[in-house]
């Protein structure tokens, strides 16, 4: 960990999910987990990362109490699967919905990542293209049954038994697709 970039700076987290607590952990950083109410809706005509981009903005936003010295972190991730974003579930039926459609079929991981402090902000985005396996209704009501699929864009967690089973490849970062670009991150972090 190259320290002294980094020295004195306050890493704010804003992000409920364990996985990118994990990853922030493992890459040695303090950090501290703020976290904010905001509407995940975004205009109608935004495609891709433009979507992604807007709201990790829109979540960056809503911190307006910055200093030089700190380093806020927000992130969205979706799946694009047939030119429409499919993100979080409200419920089981709409998994499993989302897991037929992607059955058989290949999507894009985008996640997109804020850093803000009080006077600058730097948005980047990743693509992973994920390639499903056909999924048995009996795979798909297993997984709904043992794994939690709401807190998860595209109702799937790649390092669950989903991933183990369902997913024949992927092109570009594994850990996007759970949520943070780390290798990314990590670069921008130590260039903010």
């Amino acid at each position: 960990m190259d320290s002294k970039t980094l020295k004195g700076k306050n890493i704010i987290l804003a992000s409920g999910s364990p996985r990118r607590q994990t990853f922030l952990k493992e890459l040695g950083l303090d950090f501290s987990i703020q976290l904010k109410e905001v509407e995940e809706t975004y205009p109608r005509h935004l495609k891709r990362e433009k979507i992604t981009n807007f709201l990790a903005l829109k979540k960056a936003k809503a911190f307006t109490d910055l200093n030089k010295n700190d380093i806020l972190i927000t992130a969205d991730t979706i799946v694009w699967f047939k030119n429409t974003a499919l993100g979080k579930p409200k419920n089981l039926q709409q998994a499993e919905e989302m897991l037929k459609k992607l059955s058989g079929h290949k999507h894009l991981v985008i996640t997109s990542v804020c850093l803000k402090n009080a006077t600058k902000e730097k948005i980047f985005s990743c693509i992973t293209k994920v390639y499903f396996n056909t999924l048995s209704p009996e795979s798909i009501a297993y997984y709904l049954k043992k794994f939690n699929p709401l807190d998860k864009a595209g109702s799937y967690g790649i390092q669950e038994w989903i991933g183990y089973v369902g997913v024949k490849k992927i092109k570009g970062s594994y850990f996007n697709v759970m949520g943070f670009p780390v290798h990314k991150l990590y670069e921008e972090l130590l260039r903010f």
